[in-house]
């Protein structure tokens, strides 16, 4: 199918499930929700929907700029709201004035369960309290096991979207030219270090693209991914603003500050 040619070969079992869920809809007029997407599967999700006037997407993750979002696939008719995305929020609070919690401590206590990140939204972690969004039907099982982090006794309260934890992010844009849309190359131009210094980081897994370790320096990166460098944060591929006329990649960015 030239649907797959558009994207990454190791992409097309989510393509599969996306067209699946598409069907779905359009055979049983019944919405289907889907698993906590990264920007990435977001946008290959739009990409695939496009503009099917039969068929409306909405995305929620709990807030408006969530990163990690639920997909909500309908009829054109249907009436969404926050209900149908099955999202629930988990509050907890530490006494910060004793121990400092980061994202790190709260994502590793929750996967030590055994638990799929697909399952989990955001994250977010706030001086004295932090929140999970996560699936509904992990919410209870939840808040039974994670009493605990980092040895401190916390207990998981359910609030709604309306006093949700919303973090402060201040992503840097810039736009640049590379020689292309290689990983180490990206990395160079984003980060400001060396070409060899961005594929001794990327041997040694230091480097995630959408939250999976790539140890590959020539993997092409594609609008919407996520980047992360240890030590050196969080970037995104904005877009790919086409080719110049020496043929360099036009390239927007994004860094987390």
């Amino acid at each position: 199918m030239d649907l797959y040619q558009h994207f990454r070969p190791e992409e097309q079992p989510f393509i599969d499930q996306v067209l699946d869920w598409k069907d779905q809809v359009e055979r049983n007029y019944i919405p289907v929700v889907s698993d906590f997407l990264d920007p990435r599967e977001q946008l290959i999700f739009k990409s695939i929907i496009g503009q099917d006037e039969n068929l409306q997407l909405s995305f929620n993750g709990g807030y408006e700029y969530a990163e990690r979002k639920r997909a909500f696939l309908a009829p054109f008719y249907e009436t969404v709201d926050f209900d149908d995305f099955n999202i629930s929020i988990l509050q907890g609070t530490y006494a910060s004035k004793f121990v400092s919690l980061s994202h790190r401590d709260l994502l590793g206590t929750i996967m030590s369960l055994g638990l799929h990140r697909k399952k989990l939204g955001d994250l977010v972690v706030k001086e004295g309290q932090f929140q999970i969004i996560c699936d509904q039907d992990l919410a209870l099982y939840l808040k039974m096991n994670v009493e605990k982090i980092k040895n401190t006794r916390i207990t998981l309260k359910e609030v709604d979207e309306t006093n949700v934890l919303k973090p402060i992010h201040h992503w840097q844009d810039q736009e640049g030219t590379v020689s292309s849309t290689r990983l180490d190359v990206v990395l160079k131009e984003i980060y400001q270090i060396s070409r060899q210094k961005a594929q001794t980081f990327i041997e040694k897994e230091a480097v995630k693209v959408n939250h999976r370790v790539v140890n590959n320096p020539s993997f092409q990166l594609e609008s919407g991914d996520l980047i992360s460098l240890k030590s050196y944060g969080r970037s995104k591929i904005v877009d790919l603003l086409g080719e110049t006329r020496k043929n360099k990649v036009r390239i927007k960015t994004a860094k987390l500050k």
